[in-house]
C-alpha cells in the first residue's frame, strides 16, 4: 500500500451474517484493517452473505470511466475504483487494451500514478491487465482490438509498460501464435506476470508449447475466437482439456449460452474456472446509444446487452461480477459457495496474492477485503451489500 492520500483511520466494527464457506453464522471484528477474530454464534442477527472480498481481473471501465481513453488520468482510475466497490469488487486488475505504444504506456502511468496518490486505491488495484496487442490479426480472434496497433511480442516493449506501471502488470493477454511467443511468455512468467492465452487463432501444437512456457490462463475463453471453427481440433478444445491452464469467464447472460456456461464449468471445474466483467465503461451507464473512443456507435439495450447499432453483433460487456456469480449458480450447477470461489480464491490463487491478503478466506489475521451480499434462496439474484476494503468500509455501512 502507498504512502499517498489518507481516506482516515481504518475502521473498527463488527459484521454478522453467514459465511459464505460453510453456511454457517459468523461475526467478524475487523480493527486495524485487519480481521482482528471470528466468532461462531449460535444464531446470528445477519442474514446476508459475509464473503472474501470480490476480485476481477478482467476490467475496462465502468460509469463512463475509461483507462483506456486517450485523456486518461489518475482520476479516471480512482473514479472507476470508487464505482467497482459499488459493485462489490475489492480488488481489480485495471486492464489496458491494444493501441499503439505510447498510448498505452500514458494509460499504464495513469493508474500507476492513481495508486502513489491513494493507499485505498493502490490496495483495490492488485494489479493492471494488458490485454493484446500480441494477439491474433484475424477477424473474429482479434475481437474489438484494433488491427492497426496488432503486433508482435517484443520483451523490450514489455519491460517498457512495466517501468510505466510502475511493475504492476500483472496479467498479460497474447496469442502464442507468433514465432518468439515461447520466449516472450518465459521472460515475463520469470517476473512472476501470468501469461495468458486469448484472442488467438494458434494451432494446437502453439499453445502447447506457451503451455510449456508458462502460460497459466485463458482470457474470457468461449469469446474472442471466429464465428465458425473447426469442430475439433481447435483452440477451444485445447484450451479446455489443458489441465495446466485455468480459465476466465464472462458470465453475464449474453457472451456465452447457458450449455456453454455449464459445459466449459464442467470441463475445467470449479477450482480452474474465474469469473470476470470484461465490462466496459458503458458499463452502469443508461440503456441508449453510447460511443465509443474510436466513434462507432453502440447500443445498450435494457437486458444488457451492449451492441454495436443497428446489428446483432456485441461490443462488449457491462455487468458486474454479481451477475456472474448468479449465472454460473442458474446455468453451470454450482453451488452459491462455489460460485463465489470463482471470484475469490481461484483469482487470489492465480495471481499469488497469498491468503493473508484476504480475498482466498475468511481468517483471522488476514487483510480486512470483505463483499457481503444478498442472494435469493436459489442462490441466484445477487446483490451487493456492503464492501470492505482495506479494513474500510467503501461502500454500505459497515454495520
Amino acid at each position: 500500500m502507498s504512502d499517498g492520500t489518507d481516506r482516515g483511520p481504518a475502521d473498527a466494527f463488527v459484521l454478522d451474517g453467514r459465511s459464505i464457506e460453510d453456511g454457517r453464522p459468523i461475526r467478524i471484528s475487523v480493527q486495524n484493517g485487519t480481521i482482528a477474530s471470528i466468532d461462531r454464534p449460535d444464531e446470528t442477527s445477519g442474514t446476508e452473505w459475509i464473503a472474501p472480498g470480490w476480485l476481477d481481473l478482467q476490467i475496462n471501465g465502468y460509469d463512463g470511466h475509461d483507462p483506456n481513453a486517450a485523456d486518461a488520468s489518475p482520476d479516471t482510475t480512482r473514479s472507476l475504483v470508487e464505482s467497482l466497490w459499488r459493485t462489490g469488487v475489492t480488488g481489480a486488475c485495471i486492464t489496458i487494451c491494444t493501441e499503439a505504444e505510447a498510448h498505452m504506456l500514458h494509460a499504464l502511468e495513469a493508474v500507476a500514478a492513481a495508486c502513489d496518490a491513494d493507499a485505498l486505491v493502490a490496495a483495490t488495484v492488485v494489479g493492471i491487465h494488458v490485454e493484446g496487442p500480441h494477439i491474433a490479426s484475424e477477424d473474429g480472434p482479434r475481437g474489438a482490438h484494433p488491427l492497426r496497433h496488432v503486433r508482435a511480442p517484443d520483451i523490450a516493449e514489455y519491460r517498457r509498460w512495466q517501468e510505466a506501471a510502475g511493475g504492476r502488470i500483472r496479467i498479460i493477454t497474447l496469442s502464442p501464435e507468433y514465432d518468439g511467443a515461447a520466449a516472450y511468455i518465459e521472460a515475463i512468467t520469470a517476473d512472476g506476470v501470468v501469461a495468458s492465452i486469448g484472442h488467438t487463432a494458434a494451432t494446437s501444437d502453439q499453445i502447447r508449447v506457451a503451455v510449456d512456457a508458462g502460460a497459466r490462463w485463458s482470457t474470457h475463453l468461449g469469446n474472442g475466437a471466429h464465428a465458425m471453427i473447426r469442430r475439433h481440433p481447435n483452440y477451444v478444445w485445447d484450451q479446455l482439456a489443458e489441465d495446466r491452464l485455468s480459465a476466465g469467464f464472462i458470465f453475464d447472460g449474453q457472451h456465452l449460452p447457458p450449455a456453454v456456461m455449464k459445459t466449459v464449468v464442467r470441463a475445467k471445474g470449479v477450482e480452474r474456472s474465474v469469473l470476470v466483467s470484461d465490462a466496459l465503461f458503458v458499463a452502469g451507464l443508461e440503456p441508449g446509444v453510447h460511443h465509443l473512443p474510436d466513434g462507432a456507435a453502440v447500443e445498450l439495450s435494457a437486458s444488457g446487452r451492449l451492441a454495436l447499432q443497428g446489428t446483432p453483433y456485441l461490443a462488449g460487456a457491462v455487468a458486474p461480477v454479481s451477475v456472474g456469480i448468479g449465472h454460473a449458480v442458474r446455468h453451470a450447477g454450482v453451488t452459491l459457495a462455489d460460485a463465489t470461489r470463482m471470484v475469490t480464491a481461484n483469482p487470489s490463487r492465480l495471481l499469488g496474492l497469498g491468503v493473508q491478503a484476504g480475498h482466498e478466506s475468511l481468517r483471522v489475521g488476514a487483510t480486512a477485503n470483505l463483499t457481503v451480499f444478498d442472494a435469493a434462496s436459489d442462490g441466484t439474484d445477487v446483490k451487493v451489500v456492503r464492501t470492505i476494503v482495506a479494513g474500510r468500509a467503501v461502500h454500505g455501512s459497515s454495520h
